[in-house]
């Protein structure tokens, strides 16, 4: 997954109103005394021009935001901090008293704009504080001690060296040495044991603040995003994860095999869950690392795109130029010159910069910009397509109110970047010039492992991250059982399990940034499924003939048109509408996501015959 940053729009709220909740004081509370008595004499005109000076009031500060993230980004300084860290304190601020406001208008009945609108203002906080200034206060250091605990993490050995996340997530992904992994594993999750008491005080407080403003709690808040009742969004996402549930399994039983030969089946039992740390990844979520051992033999598919790039003279310039080709085939207009003249494309050898992968509109029109520290690789190449699809869309739904210049739902925008990775095959490849001869299918059943070992085994992952705190906000799992439930729907989702004993004084979910950060993680759920849904029904509309892992919807005019109906839309109407666009439908169908794997599938049922699958 390639993270962006979603500049001038409501979602960046979502992602961002945690940042500086340490700024927030007694101007919280502005305009909320005597509620009832405030709520009884508003009126909708008073909702409108409140819309309307909102609007006006986020619109100049997003922009000053924006400005002062990218200098941060791009000239990271002492000064440069701080003026980042201010703007974010002041949005923050902002926003926590706009949502308090908005709040007022709940009884009112309104024009749909109208409440959609209100509505979004109010969903913008991620941790709704509550109007108490003293609990928000609380909430506020609480905030910061979690990100503190996590971002200064890192594992102490006894004979005094130190290993930072980033050190440990490398020799992950490349040791194969159990005791070595073993180690690192618990090393991290050492650093989470303290989260567990200010966990729990924050779940208290934000539940409070969530129901101040008119949820059941703070998960019944995340859900109701969704343009649809909270319990109802629930359901539908177990309904989407049944049906990728049976190419999940057939994955698991094949890796856990691999990993029995290599191992040993004393250690990895052919009919027990996966133990956690050997599958690549800190937190198990995407085993892409250990293709080496599980991939299928003779699975070369004869060519490097690596390679290929250096052979026809591919610099980060070329590469940029040659992704934005791909959206000027399907009829989307060029970037703007001021995307080059503004972009950060290639490391500064004088400064440090914040080098992963983003896409930016710093205006909310067209000063659409990417900063990447471009390598002239082939995972990079893809990237900059993926990266480019949030430019795209960022410019579709610019003539969008502020209020809807975001995606559908908060798994659209991703899946959009990801979907256009997904044409980027060797038949485009081939028409690019970069290849000269597409290999026979038969090459196919590596590409198609080592992709559904960082997307299909990312799947179940990215749904039980929030079903448990959901649980957690809602009480049905209590503090003195956090550990013990989030090992329970690891192996009810995953097939995996703690590789040792776990106890009540471990906090296991700290060790993933997003739970400590207060991310919401199933955007990533949503994403992994759309993405499919949206390349085969774009191959559909393109008029594809080929099998669908192998469809580029490169230079079809025809699926362009289609696409960008449905950007333009931004969030203007439920996502469920957005999807139809598209789709034809509007329920999410995973189906596409079986169909692109279909010759993996086929090839898994033939090497799980007589193995013990399931756990």
């Amino acid at each position: 997954m390639t993270p962006f940053r979603l500049k001038l729009s409501m979602s960046a709220l979502m992602v961002a109103s945690t940042l500086a909740l340490t700024a927030c004081d007694a101007q919280v509370t502005i305009d909320t005394t005597d509620s009832a008595h405030t709520k009884k004499d508003v009126t909708a005109k008073d909702a409108n021009t409140f819309i309307t000076n909102t609007e006006k009031e986020l619109s100049a500060l997003y922009l000053e935001s924006s400005r002062a993230e990218w200098i941060y980004a791009n000239f990271i300084t002492h000064d440069t901090s701080a003026l980042s860290a201010e703007v974010n304190r002041k949005m923050t601020e902002t926003v926590v008293r706009l949502a308090n406001e908005a709040a007022k208008y709940d009884e009112l009945e309104l024009d749909y704009d109208a409440r959609r609108k209100l509505d979004k203002l109010k969903l913008a906080l991620t941790l709704p504080a509550p109007q108490d200034a003293d609990k928000t206060a609380q909430l506020s250091q609480i905030v910061a001690e979690l990100g503190g605990l996590y971002g200064k993490g890192k594992y102490c050995k006894e004979d005094g060296s130190c290993l930072s996340l980033g050190d440990m997530t490398s020799k992950m992904a490349t040791s194969r040495d159990y005791n070595e992994l073993l180690d690192l594993w618990q090393g991290w999750r050492q650093i989470s044991k303290p989260m567990r008491s200010l966990y729990e005080q924050q779940v208290v407080l934000t539940n409070e603040g969530a129901k101040e403003l008119g949820y059941a709690d703070t998960g019944a808040m995340w859900r109701s995003k969704y343009d649809m009742p909270a319990d109802d969004f629930t359901t539908e996402l177990d309904r989407i994860w049944g049906q990728v549930k049976p190419l999940y399994n057939s994955l698991h039983c094949h890796v856990r095999a691999k990993l029995g030969e290599k191992y040993g089946t004393d250690k990895v039992p052919q009919d027990q869950p996966i133990p956690a740390h050997l599958l690549g990844n800190m937190w198990a979520q995407a085993w892409g690392n250990i293709y080496d051992v599980v991939a299928p033999e003779n699975a070369d598919p004869g060519y490097d795109v690596t390679e290929l790039l250096a052979q026809n003279n591919y610099d980060e310039l070329k590469m940029v130029k040659g992704a934005e080709n791909f959206f000027t085939s399907m009829g989307f207009d060029t970037l703007p010159e001021t995307f080059y003249e503004r972009s950060l494309f290639v490391k500064p050898k004088d400064r440090d910069v914040q080098c992963h992968a983003s896409a930016w509109n710093i205006d909310s029109k067209d000063d659409l910009r990417i900063k990447m520290c471009i390598q002239r690789t082939g995972e990079e190449f893809s990237v900059i397509h993926h990266e480019l699809g949030h430019n795209f869309y960022q410019r579709a739904y610019n003539k969008q109110p502020l209020f809807y210049q975001e995606s559908a739902n908060d798994g659209f925008h991703e899946a959009i970047g990801d979907t256009i990775a997904l044409s980027v095959t060797p038949g485009y490849l081939k028409e690019i010039g970069l290849l000269e001869q597409v290999p026979d299918e038969s090459k196919d059943i590596g590409l198609l492992m080592k992709m559904a070992l960082d997307k299909v085994a990312f799947v179940p992952f990215s749904l039980m991250v929030d079903q448990w705190r959901w649980q957690v906000f809602s009480g049905q799992v209590q503090p003195e059982n956090y550990n013990k439930a989030w090992w329970e729907l690891r192996e009810k989702y995953q097939g995996v399990q703690a590789p040792i004993a776990r106890s009540e004084s471990d906090f296991d979910p700290g060790a993933k940034y997003h739970v400590p950060g207060n991310t919401p993680y199933t955007r990533y759920f949503l994403a992994h499924i759309l993405q499919f849904e949206f390349h085969r029904s774009l191959c559909e509309i393109a008029g594809n003939d080929k099998a669908i892992h192998r469809c580029s919807i490169y230079n079809s005019k025809e699926a362009g048109e289609k696409l960008n109906a449905m950007l333009e839309m931004g969030s203007s109407r439920p996502w469920q509408e957005a999807l139809e666009t598209v789709t034809g439908k509007q329920q999410m169908d995973a189906t596409a996501m079986l169909d692109y794997f279909a010759p993996l599938q086929t090839y898994l049922d033939e090497q799980n015959e007589g193995r013990n699958c399931g756990w």
